[in-house]
Parts: structure tokens; C-alpha cells; sequence
């Protein structure tokens, strides 16, 4: 499989559109330093975790993630997250990082347009695109930014095998 595989319109308009408003506007999300890791010293973000550690940690799991799982093969659900980055004055690249330290994939899957984007352990970068799924190995190091055109950059990061 090839590192990157990108897909618009990944999602059927109407559902894509449920999950954008509950992302958006109901999700609790929980403040983190840091965005590979506390160490990292970047900025915060918040996040919401809808699966992790084997277990469903989310009431909204159904309502968001099991439509996005259902769009593409996997074998095990390792890590489903949202993430959400407020919008800085100037764009911040955050550090370098991999997901987990094992061989897995993982799919961004953006939830509003927004000027920020993911570096590629290569350089490449792929642009924040609402119903946008970047599939990619994300045991790779990559990098994430912020926007400067939107409030928050949104996205849910599922890690897979």
C-alpha cells in the first residue's frame, strides 16, 4: 500500500454534514500541551477521544467515527480521536512525531477548510479540506500546523491496522 492515499468528498454529503455539526458543536473536548507529546513544548490543542486503550471512551463513537470506519478496510481499531487546534496569529508548525511507536496506518480526516495542513515525513503537504481522508503511515514522522483563516482547525485522527 502506498504511504498516502488522499479522497474528497470521502463521505456522503448529508452524513459528512451530521458528523461536522456534532464535531463542531457538541463534543467535550479536553485541553493537551503539547502536540506530539508534553516534551514536544508546542502549543496546546484539545482533544476528545472516542476510542483508545481497547475500549470505547465516547457516547458520540457511533454517531462519528462508526460511518468513517465503515468507508474503508481495516483489520483492528487501535486509537479514534478528534482534534481540535485554535487558530494562531501566525501559522505554527508543530513538531515532528509518529502516532505510535508500531507499524500501523492512520487516516486524518478533516472537518473544515482551513489554511493549515500535515508535512509529510517527505515534504509533502496535504491541505486541510472538509470531508477530505489523507491515508496515510502515520508510524512515519509527520507534522501538523495551525490555521490563521478559521477559529480552529478540526480533524479526527483514527490509528488502525
Amino acid at each position: 500500500m502506498s504511504d498516502l492515499k488522499v479522497i474528497d468528498n470521502f463521505l456522503d454529503n448529508e452524513v459528512f454534514e451530521k458528523i461536522q455539526k456534532i464535531v463542531t458543536f457538541d463534543l467535550p473536548y479536553y485541553y493537551k500541551i503539547g502536540t506530539a507529546s508534553p516534551e514536544s513544548n508546542d502549543l496546546y490543542h484539545f482533544v476528545h477521544y472516542f476510542y483508545q486503550d481497547n475500549s470505547i471512551r465516547s457516547d458520540f463513537f457511533k454517531a462519528v467515527v462508526i460511518p468513517i470506519l465503515d468507508n474503508f478496510t481495516y483489520y483492528s481499531l487501535i486509537r479514534a480521536k478528534a482534534n481540535c487546534y485554535p487558530s494562531t496569529e501566525n501559522k505554527f508548525t508543530h513538531t515532528k512525531h509518529t502516532d505510535l511507536p508500531v507499524p500501523h496506518r492512520g487516516l486524518i480526516f478533516h472537518i473544515n477548510d482551513n489554511n493549515g495542513y500535515t508535512i509529510l515525513e517527505n515534504g509533502t503537504k496535504v491541505e486541510s479540506i472538509a470531508n477530505r481522508a489523507v491515508f496515510l503511515d502515520t508510524s512515519k514522522p509527520h507534522q501538523s500546523t495551525t490555521c490563521t483563516d478559521q477559529d480552529l482547525r478540526l480533524n479526527i485522527n483514527i490509528n488502525y491496522v
